[in-house]
């Protein structure tokens, strides 16, 4: 097959038309509507010279030429690339995984691509972003509704949106105003483009028949090239078909040539030396392994080979041809070996899928019905839904039936969850009805000043508070401000009140602040005797103060702790103070109404003397271990000395029991 071959189909029934469509359905049908206009005037001639252009090319190739679709795909990229040269910038937008994103997260990224993109490039993004958050937004939106009517509401007085959704149209209405922007201006540099493209056909078809001089003639043809190679963009669907017609003209040129053979051999020379340094850059493509960016860079050599280099000698045509169109298989094959690797991945995807949606369909056949357990349900089906979306993209084929089934799963699951909250929502109305006559009652009482009385009624009505169990969400805070602040009122009285007939109780704590701090500023003298007498005078006004609020009585253990303290700093014999120290403990404990404290005293000093004994049992048995050992050892004279020190300890606890026995008394 030749080069030719390929470029010849232009009789205007084998153009390319593009996979892609425009971002939005409103807008393709807009720019649908123009190409009819555009193309009015320049179709008839277009067609009309390709006809010839068929006749003529019948002259060369005897039979018709399989069809390549190798090619076929780069020259349909081209020829979308050819109406607009910032096209070729979509190739270098960044392809995410919207199907794993949130609705936030692809509001973001719409945001994100139409600050940093050209508008025309990010098309199919955008249409995938559409696609995924309407998906999402559509699943949202019937669980709201499905809510909205398990508590009663109508079909038709149904509506939802939130911020999200507001976002994602106002940006999609920026966008859609700058899509249309972009392709209204477009559509008149298109026109006129082609136009002039369609002019110099014209004109190098007219440099057949000129009678001049050859020099003159191929400096003419050349500025004819070089117009066209500035001629600009032109629409996607007259692309092949133009560059098709051009390019026979321009072979058709250098065969009327022949007769200066030295300026045609020296393009020919030139565009073969060019195709091959074009032939070995594909070549080494097909050995890249990132298909993407070896086909990227397939369509730029395409391009260059089609747009920027003319034809080269008859005897090579074919050979040359075959060669980059090998190379160009290649890199297809490899390519489309790559998609079906991504192929069996989306099975994988699907796989999970349908574990996850048979995930969904058990909990939603599940049959504990206590709000623990639907809560609980909740939060593994919002994990199985996040799966779901993170679980990657699955087979285009069933992508749809998936998606339907996924909902449906979820849907049922609604349906119970909703079920069971409207049946909750009836007890949580009873219970709403029962606090509200607690409130009541708390209101009717809160400015009573009956402590006796009401004060029962006050905590056995905080009691039933507790017991009674949820209300309506939306009533919830409402009603326990009103049930607290009434019962708050009412115990801030009885405070209040029962603060004023204390008073006398606070008014003891303030003399024993002062008491205390006395106490910790004494300094002691060198009698001994002269200070106890003054630390047993500060024990008997303390006495005397009295009681203090139940809450305060803290400070009677600060205050004897400062007493005990004191005592220590008296230079006396040890078990003399200690004695001291008791009955001034002792003096606090008595409680003719209560001897609970002096109970607790007499069990602990029984126990002490029981220890002390034991300790000297033990000690007194270790000697016999040093029965042939003189007496003035060093460790014999250790253990008579913790002994003689255990027996006074034990005198002094004997002494103490004798006094407690006498409070008894």
């Amino acid at each position: 097959m030749s080069e030719n071959d390929n470029l010849l189909e232009a009789d205007g029934k084998n153009e390319v038309e593009s996979t892609e469509t425009t971002p939005i359905e409103e807008t393709t049908q807009h720019v649908e509507n123009q190409a009819e206009v555009r193309t009015e005037s320049a179709e008839d001639d277009v067609i009309t010279e390709t006809e010839d252009v068929k006749v003529e090319a019948e002259t060369e190739t005897t039979s018709e030429s399989p069809k390549e679709e190798h090619v076929d795909e780069i020259e349909a990229s081209n020829a979308e690339d050819a109406e607009d040269e910032s096209n070729a910038e979509r190739h270098e937008v960044e392809e995410k995984d919207y199907h794993t994103m949130s609705m936030d997260e692809l509001v973001t990224e719409f945001n994100r691509l139409l600050k940093h993109h050209k508008v025309q490039t990010i098309s199919k993004n955008i249409n995938e972003i559409k696609t995924e958050f309407n998906a999402k937004f559509s699943e949202l939106l019937e669980e709201k509704k499905e809510e909205f009517i398990a508590d009663g509401g109508v079909d038709m007085d149904f509506y939802y949106s939130n911020d999200t959704k507001k976002n994602f149209n106002s940006l999609y209405k920026e966008y859609k105003q700058s899509i249309n922007a972009y392709y209204k201006e477009r559509e008149q540099n298109l026109k006129s483009n082609l136009d002039n493209r369609l002019q110099i056909i014209e004109d190098i078809k007219g440099l057949l028949s000129v009678e001049e001089n050859m020099g003159t003639t191929y400096k003419t043809f050349k500025e004819l090239q070089e117009k066209w190679r500035n001629a600009g963009p032109i629409p996607r669907d007259k692309y092949n078909n133009a560059w098709n017609t051009y390019h026979h003209h321009v072979e058709r040129f250098y065969d009327f040539l022949h007769l200066n053979n030295d300026l045609r051999d020296m393009d020919f020379k030139h565009n073969y030396d060019q195709k091959l340094k074009i032939i070995e850059r594909a070549e080494e493509l097909a050995q890249d392994e990132n298909t993407n960016r070896s086909f990227r860079e397939l369509q730029v050599l395409h391009k260059l080979w089609k747009e920027e280099l003319g034809p080269v000698g008859k005897e090579h045509r074919e050979a040359i041809w075959e060669r980059f169109s090998n190379a160009t298989k290649a890199i297809h094959d490899k390519r489309q070996a790559y998609y079906a690797d991504m192929d069996k991945a989306h099975e994988k995807n699907l796989e999970r899928k349908e574990e996850i949606i048979a995930k969904i369909v058990a909990i939603a056949e599940d049959k504990n019905n206590s709000h623990s357990a639907w809560q609980k349900k909740i939060k593994e089906i919002e994990a199985l839904r996040d799966a779901f979306f993170k679980a990657g993209k699955v087979p285009i084929k069933v992508n749809e039936a998936t998606w339907a089934k996924f909902k449906d799963a979820v849907r049922t699951f609604n349906r119970g969850k909703n079920s069971f909250y409207k049946d909750l929502k009836k007890d949580q109305y009873d219970n709403l009805k029962k606090k509200k006559e607690l409130i009541q009652i708390a209101e009717d009482n809160k400015d009573s000043d009956d402590f006796k009385t009401v004060t029962p009624l006050m905590k056995k009505i905080q009691n039933e508070w507790k017991k009674i169990g949820h209300v309506p969400r939306r009533d919830s805070d409402k009603i326990w401000k009103q049930f607290k602040n009434a019962c708050n009122h009412y115990f801030d009285n009885m405070h209040t009140a029962r603060k004023a007939e204390d008073q006398h109780l606070f008014d003891a704590f303030d003399k024993k602040v002062k008491l205390l701090d006395a106490l910790k500023a004494m300094e002691l003298t060198e009698d001994p005797k002269a200070d106890i007498d003054i630390l047993k005078a500060k024990i008997a006004e303390w006495k005397e103060i009295g009681h203090v609020p139940q809450n305060k009585r803290y400070i009677d253990g600060k205050f004897y702790k400062a007493i005990d303290d004191t005592f220590d700093k008296l230079k006396m014999d040890k078990a003399q103070l200690e004695m001291i120290k008791f009955d001034s403990k002792l003096e606090n404990l008595a409680n003719p109404d209560d001897t609970r404290l002096l109970d607790n005293e007499y069990n602990f000093i029984k126990k002490r003397m029981s220890e002390i004994k034991s300790e000297i049992n033990q000690l007194e048995n270790n000697l016999q271990f040093f029965s042939n050992v003189k007496a003035d050892n060093p460790l014999v004279k250790d253990v008579h000395k913790n002994i003689a020190n255990h027996k006074k300890d034990l005198d002094t606890w004997k002494a103490k029991l004798i006094k407690v026995r006498g409070m008894y008394s």
